[in-house]
């Protein structure tokens, strides 16, 4: 049980650590710390809830390395995200726009949350005016009986 609760402390206390090779990095710190502040904003399409920049899966190396290979060309921030989000869509954002195509992004959570607090309220509704019927006379005094019997 110790080893258990040992294992959990250690497990909550660790940090997710970046996936950026060394030979990916770029020798300006200044594009390097550009392609890491664009990387965390994209989200892994392998993975699908990490960003590229936390993200083993080789699809994220490609589009890391390709983040700064347009940073390299002289590309500001807008346009390298621009030119991942024009091959992969909204959904390679971590953070989609809200538009027609991203509706469903923004408002389904909240679409399910509302479903499923219905479905509570009616459930607890129905168990509330369920209440069994009252006892019969005859019901009433085999259960006097029965507990007369046991406090003996």
């Amino acid at each position: 049980m110790r080893a258990l609760a040992v294992f959990l402390l250690a497990f909550s206390l660790a940090l997710p650590a970046a996936a950026v090779e060394p030979d990916e990095m770029l020798d300006d710190p200044v594009l390097e710390r550009r392609a890491r502040d664009i990387s965390k904003n994209l989200r892994c399409l392998v993975c699908q809830n990490q960003s590229i920049d936390d993200s083993n899966a080789d699809l994220a190396r490609d589009l890391r390395i390709l983040v700064r290979e347009r940073l390299v060309a002289g590309d500001d921030d807008a346009v390298v995200i621009d030119f991942i989000v024009a091959r992969y869509g909204d959904y390679v954002l971590l953070n989609p726009p809200f538009k027609g195509s991203t509706y469903v992004l923004w408002i389904g959570p909240g679409v399910i949350f509302a479903f499923g607090a219905v479905a509570v309220v009616l459930c607890l509704r129905r168990r509330r005016s369920e209440a069994p019927p009252p006892l019969t006379e005859e019901e009433a005094r085999r259960v006097e009986a029965l507990m007369d019997d046991g406090s003996r």
